[in-house]
């Protein structure tokens, strides 16, 4: 060969992700793309003086991993939250909020992020009283893991002035008993009423957030992410970082689609984002809707009542007509489109909107996609392939009930619709594509959670499916067909001569690491855009 690597990992045991080499020991960077792949001996006839050695020690080398659903700004901007993961009760949340402002005494506002549902005492739901005997003197709201419900105190609830409630909501609900608010309000335009109160951080402390943020994503490994908000106001966060060189990671991000937004204004800003972002660190082209909530809230849209509140189907954020006119005019600028959809009956109205907009637009190659997936009626599994959409979806998210993770989730559900409940393998063996993430914040950013879900799941019934991923699909969901998904198939999410020099070294060689030890996996080093953005 006429050049010369910049960096050649040698002694590894990479996982190529390339059916043509799916193994090989060494990986040779000339700038930004890998120039070879295979024995040790060839790549280090590439080497000069300058190269850059890395020995492997025989630990995997894997593509980059790809999320395909995550919030970067806005998971950045909560790190400084209350941190409330694995709460278990009232008396332990009472301890972290009390720490949290003993070290904080110069904040005017509490706000904490990650609560579960489960936290009140058993039969109730979490309500202002319970946070007034915690914290009464200033104002308090702590949201909900999966950021679809928030709770306040009395004096937060005030000053929104919300203790009477409020008008209609598009998109929200201020949950009301006996004439006055309980604290507890469910979906964004309820949530905003609150958080449009908090003070906002400014650009320069969004940007030192960002950096936070974007390290802990190299620290896992994560070389690029389908970022699901989007605007032009973030749009030039990153476009900042990446005009400085400190962009470590590389982004898709849609152009967020509300009930209230015109029709014509809205794709005229999507296609003119797409047209202004189009780097090789920076892309856009699709949009985002949300059709429905979650389960938890009873804010999923439901084909038929949640087992535990009989007369409640939840309710559908775009009815069937306004979702198709939306639709159909992103189709028709060559939009790709993302549906945030979690209830059966979310899931089969934006499958119906995805075939009406086929018929009418004609069939391209749209890759439009679901994003969740939690809970499908079995009938509509093979519309999916049949309508070439694509099964965005968070292995972490899936209740494991051998290991008590949210059981509520399947009470909600009800035994007759197990056989839809996070059905990744169903999908698979009908011929979806399937891409995995994370949705950061909502759950830890950390991909071998979501590994080790998807490769240890244990059946919910012996007359149930087997969702079980094997390793491989596992890691392609994580890589190449996350890159499918956003597509960049040709440029990212293999160890292939010619693409983007993203991947990441592991800390064991993972094919010999039993599957319950999976979430242990840590992150060596990681690659992107052939410069080190992690090293241990």
């Amino acid at each position: 060969m006429a050049y010369q690597a910049d960096m050649i990992i040698v002694n590894a045991k990479a996982y190529t992700l390339d059916e043509r080499q799916p193994y090989a020991e060494a990986v040779a960077i000339k700038g930004n793309r890998i120039i070879f792949v295979g024995a040790e001996r060839e790549a280090l006839g590439l080497k000069n003086p300058q190269t850059r050695l890395i020995d492997a020690q025989k630990q995997s080398l894997m593509p980059g991993i790809i999320d395909s659903h995550f919030h970067l700004l806005w998971g950045s901007l909560r790190l400084k939250d209350i941190d409330l993961v694995g709460t278990r009760d009232l008396s332990e949340l009472k301890r972290r909020i009390l720490a949290y402002r003993e070290k904080n005494p110069a904040l005017d506002w509490l706000r904490g992020q990650g609560l579960g549902y489960m936290v009140a005492p058993p039969g109730q739901r979490l309500n202002r009283h319970h946070l007034d005997e915690i914290v009464r003197d200033k104002p308090l709201v702590l949201t909900c893991f999966d950021f679809h419900t928030a709770w306040c105190n009395t004096l937060a609830m005030e000053m929104a002035g919300l203790m009477q409630g409020t008008g209609p909501l598009v998109n929200g609900q201020v949950v009301m008993q006996d004439g006055l608010a309980t604290g507890e309000l469910r979906e964004p335009d309820a949530m905003n009423l609150v958080y449009d109160l908090i003070p906002k951080a400014t650009r320069q402390q969004s940007l030192e957030m960002l950096k936070q943020g974007m390290a802990q994503a190299a620290a896992y490994g994560i070389t690029s992410v389908h970022n699901m908000d989007g605007s032009f106001e973030q749009y030039s966060l990153y476009q900042q970082l990446e005009s400085e060189g400190a962009l470590s990671l590389r982004m898709y991000m849609p152009y967020s689609i509300n009930p209230d937004t015109p029709l014509s204004a809205v794709f005229e800003e999507a296609v003119a984002l797409r047209e202004s972002y189009s780097s090789g660190k920076l892309r856009s082209g699709a949009v985002k809707f949300f059709m429905d909530g979650v389960v938890e809230s009873f804010t999923a849209f439901m084909l038929e009542p949640y087992t535990n509140r009989p007369q409640d189907l939840g309710e559908a954020i775009y009815s069937d007509e306004h979702f198709k006119s939306m639709a159909l005019e992103a189709d028709k600028h060559g939009l790709q489109i993302f549906v945030h959809a979690i209830g059966d009956a979310a899931i089969r109205r934006t499958l119906d909107g995805y075939a009406y907009i086929r018929e009418k637009n004609g069939p391209r190659d749209s890759r439009h996609r679901i994003e969740h997936i939690e809970v499908i009626h079995p009938e509509d599994i093979p519309r999916l392939k049949a309508l070439e959409v694509i099964a965005s979806m968070q292995p972490f998210h899936c209740t494991r009930p051998e290991l008590g993770y949210l059981t509520s989730w399947m009470d909600y559900i009800g035994k007759a619709r197990y056989p839809g409940g996070f059905p990744w393998q169903s999908l698979r063996q009908k011929g979806t594509h399937l891409c995995f993430g994370s949705d950061w914040p909502v759950v830890t950013m950390n991909p071998f959670k979501g590994f080790s879900h998807a490769l240890n799941r244990q059946k919910w019934g012996e007359d149930l499916p087997d969702e079980r991923q094997s390793l491989h699909d596992t890691l392609a969901a994580y890589s190449c067909d996350g890159a499918y998904a956003e597509f960049q198939e040709q440029a990212k999410g293999q160890l292939k001569v010619g693409m983007l020099a993203d991947m990441a070294l592991l800390s064991t060689d993972i094919l010999s690491l039993p599957r319950a030890k999976m979430s242990d996996l840590k992150v060596d080093l990681t690659i992107c855009d052939g410069e080190v953005v992690h090293e241990v």
